[in-house]
């Protein structure tokens, strides 16, 4: 099901960025925008597509750098979530589940408006999640569209239980058991070409989806499910650049590797510079404590810390014992009420 690229827009920017932002993860933003200044330029243009309608604090800060303009085109937006709509109403108990959790309608419906960068304003883009921090250049990935249609660089294929539901019997059926170790990738970054999905396309995939294969979305990851089928079952040309680099140029990307060094504010693997970081798996309430001056520890906090207040005179000081993001139940007494009564107290 190959799909060429639509050719029919002339009038779009040959580079840019996307960011899925809204005000809960406004530090995060914030820290975003000033790690792809500094490590990338502000020439590079960025447009923040909002995850719903809290973007109030967002709109007003992002006015201090002109290289960023948010997402409003309506239409676009609503293409996309009647798209999520329609194909998780096909899943045979997405929307039972969903219920009982007390959620109404598409669980993050939010999240599926990243696929709103196929419509936008930039014929090559890369989009981001606000949870990353940019550690250098990103000609690698628009220079892989040269030869590609779709980029990724992480390790997600090591993990299948995130991206399908690794139950399904019909799974097999769907993709190749080699393709389901090599193909799958993390939605959180991905380099890729405007028009890659056209509406044709969309139906098709919607039909195959309704005709079975939502049984093999993973509910719990809405928006990340969805694109890699898009991307698997369309045939576009997509590469992994961490199965695809020499082996000494590859780096990692995740919070969790704790061995990384940072210099001159950028972290490194061994010798290679990171592309990026991705603080995946720490919510964003932890961010915002944390920049509400409570003493919060995740990893390479201080590095989100020194991007988060790069423009601003001081960060915030960290008041009370050192609580970990992941245990807090693992502190003493007093530190866990000293906690509480420091997220009660006025901002």
């Amino acid at each position: 099901m190959a799909q060429g690229v639509d050719k029919t827009i002339e009038t779009r920017i040959a580079r840019g960025l996307y960011i899925l932002a809204n005000d809960v993860v406004f530090d995060q933003l914030i820290a975003l925008i000033n790690s792809i200044e500094r490590n990338i330029g502000r020439d590079m243009p960025i447009c923040i597509v909002p995850y719903d309608d809290r973007i109030q604090r967002s709109k007003l800060a992002t006015r201090q750098y002109q290289q960023v303009q948010w997402f409003e085109d309506k239409a676009i937006l609503l293409k996309w979530e009647q798209f999520a709509e329609r194909i998780w109403r096909s899943h045979p108990m997405a929307f039972d589940v969903w219920s009982q959790r007390g959620i109404e309608g598409v669980n993050r419906m939010g999240m599926h408006r990243r696929f709103c960068c196929f419509d936008g304003p930039f014929e090559r883009f890369v989009y981001l999640d606000a949870d990353i921090l940019v550690m250098n250049s990103f000609d690698r990935l628009f220079d892989s569209l040269d030869d590609h249609d779709f980029v990724t660089y992480d390790y997600q294929y090591k993990d299948l239980s995130h991206v399908f539901d690794v139950s399904s019997r019909r799974l097999p059926d769907v993709f190749e058991s080699d393709r389901l170790e090599t193909e799958i990738f993390c939605a959180g970054l991905y380099a890729a070409k405007a028009g890659l999905f056209t509406d044709e396309l969309l139906t098709e995939l919607a039909e195959q989806l309704e005709a079975g294969d939502s049984e093999i979305l993973y509910f719990n990851g809405p928006d990340q499910t969805i694109l890699n089928y898009m991307v698997m079952k369309s045939g576009i040309d997509a590469i992994n650049l961490s199965q695809h680099l020499p082996a000494e140029k590859r780096t990692g990307c995740c919070v969790t590797s704790d061995h990384f060094f940072e210099k001159d504010h950028v972290l490194l693997d061994s010798a290679e510079q990171l592309t990026y970081l991705h603080y995946i798996g720490i919510g964003a309430k932890f961010f915002q404590q944390v920049c509400s001056g409570q003493n919060i520890l995740f990893p390479y906090r201080d590095l989100f810390l020194y991007y988060r207040y790069l423009k601003e005179e001081t960060a915030p000081a960290l008041v009370g014992p050192a609580v970990r993001y992941d245990r807090p139940d693992k502190g003493t007494l007093r530190q866990r009420i000293s906690c509480k009564v420091r997220q009660l107290l006025p901002g």
